[in-house]
């Protein structure tokens, strides 16, 4: 049984490396149904070798790892992001500030003011190629660094930025599994995540630097696990300085500082009347606690700030927020609950109205998560953790625009928890690449609809089912 067992498993790693090196040299990205059998099969292959017997550590990190260098040498075909990467790092390197300055405008002036600046215009689009960056800072290193190791071979910057992401993976797998442990939860479950073909494609394979900012989560909520909140700010002002989605958690962050632990303890064996007012101490705030709490969001804030110093300009503000503000009122797709909205715009006013609605979600998504805050308990970290995932969750089902590679964020959380959703989402979410079958690009709302159909059923399956475990 044991040998048949390791010839099962050899030969799923053997089909998908032959399956991803085909995605990553291969494949074009206008033939869907390709990409669909291709995608289905790898996470036929990803569920089998999670479900494999006896469980190895050592061996799926090792294929993880396997997995990702098969992709080293690929130029993304399901993502043009990189191009503009490329183009803000060599930016930094000639000495220009990538905040002040808009790609389109060089290029309608005739100036090169990098390598090979006509190619990377022209990769990256018109649509990218039209705005200021919106990158955080240490985005922009990742970007510098790929520069330093080649700023005139373009294929030279995508092996520099893919190993950056591929050591960030492995990072994640170090810290992922140290904080599992800290929460008594099976290790194996990093593997969700570190062997997830969704994780492997859009982080490895599409260059997205998601893996890099959750590297600094997944690092900064381990050392707060492990009570060292200082150099947890530090980290997840890091993770924020990547990618701008964790400053949504900072609220959630209330109750593990300020919230006193572990008192129900102190209930047992007490009187009444003393037992009631313990229960009510439970809900006011510690002092010590707040303290905490503001020199920990002190920290976050100082350690950002000191990040985009190097950039600073009088311009690089207004630039910057011009450039976020778009996600929330021009951009749109792959979104749930705001096709919704959409449409009962179109229903009620005649037009689009990205523009309001766009504004309308974010003050949505912040009270839901006020409401994580105070009154939902998040004083251990795998209530944290839980509320951080939820939170996201939220945000990211009322948000205009949903890219396959934002779920990574709810793939790593639910790691940390009970909940496998997100492992489900990270499959069908390949519906939302249909976009590129057609010409000019235009989504098919149907399938839209059905991945999040599916999506939802399988959330509410699993709470039905940790109401039931919790009843029984």
């Amino acid at each position: 049984m044991i040998a048949w067992d390791k010839y099962k498993a050899i030969f799923l790693v053997l089909i998908s490396s032959i399956l991803y090196l085909y995605i990553g040299y291969f494949f074009e990205r206008t033939a869907f149904n390709t990409l669909l059998v291709v995608w289905s099969a790898l996470f036929v292959c990803f569920y089998f070798l999670m479900k494999s017997k006896p469980f190895n550590f050592y061996f799926l990190a090792g294929i993880s790892i396997l997995f990702r260098l098969v992709l080293l040498f690929q130029t993304p075909n399901l993502s043009q992001d990189f191009y503009r990467f490329i183009w803000d790092g060599r930016m930094i390197f000639e000495g220009l500030n990538p905040y002040l300055s808009i790609p389109q405008t060089y290029i309608q002036q005739g100036l090169k003011p990098i390598a090979e600046a006509v190619t990377l215009y022209e990769g990256m689009g018109t649509l990218n190629g039209s705005h200021y960056t919106n990158y955080p800072p240490l985005h922009q290193i990742g970007f510098l660094i790929a520069a330093l190791f080649s700023s005139k071979n373009i294929l030279g910057s995508i092996v520099a930025l893919r190993v950056l992401s591929i050591l960030a993976d492995i990072g994640i797998l170090y810290f992922g599994k140290k904080l599992l442990k800290k929460m008594n939860l099976p290790i194996q479950n990093i593997f969700w995540y570190v062997l997830n073909p969704f994780v492997i494609i859009e982080m490895t394979g599409n260059l997205h630097f998601e893996s890099i900012m959750l590297f600094f989560l997944v690092s900064a909520l381990y050392k707060l696990a492990q009570k060292k909140w200082c150099l947890a700010g530090v980290l997840l002002a890091a993770a924020i300085s990547v990618k701008l989605i964790p400053l949504l958690f900072l609220p959630l962050f209330y109750q593990w500082f300020v919230k006193p632990k572990n008192l129900e303890k102190n209930l047992v064996g007490t009187e009444d009347k003393n037992s009631n007012k313990l229960q009510r101490k439970k809900w006011l705030p510690s002092g010590k606690g707040i303290k905490n709490l503001i020199a920990f969001y002190s920290i976050v804030i100082t350690t950002i700030i000191a990040l985009f110093l190097p950039f600073y300009s009088p311009e690089l503000v207004p630039n910057y927020l011009k450039s976020v503000g778009l996600w929330f009122q021009k951009f749109e797709f792959n979104a749930s609950f705001y096709y919704l909205f959409r449409e009962i715009g179109y229903l009620f006013r005649g037009w689009n109205e990205i523009a309001i609605i766009g504004k309308i979600t974010p003050i949505l998504t912040l009270i839901f998560i006020g409401c994580l805050s105070f009154f939902r308990k998040n004083g251990t970290i795998s209530q944290l953790i839980t509320a951080l995932l939820f939170g996201g969750f939220f945000y990211y089902m009322t948000t205009t625009t949903m890219h396959p590679w934002y779920l990574a964020t709810l793939v790593i959380l639910s790691v940390f928890t009970r909940y496998r959703f997100t492992i489900v989402w990270s499959f069908v979410i390949v519906l939302s690449y249909q976009v590129y079958a057609n010409s000019p690009w235009e989504e098919n709302l149907w399938f839209v609809g059905f991945e999040y159909f599916i999506v939802l059923c399988c959330l509410i399956f699993e709470l039905k089912r940790k109401k039931n475990i919790q009843l029984t």
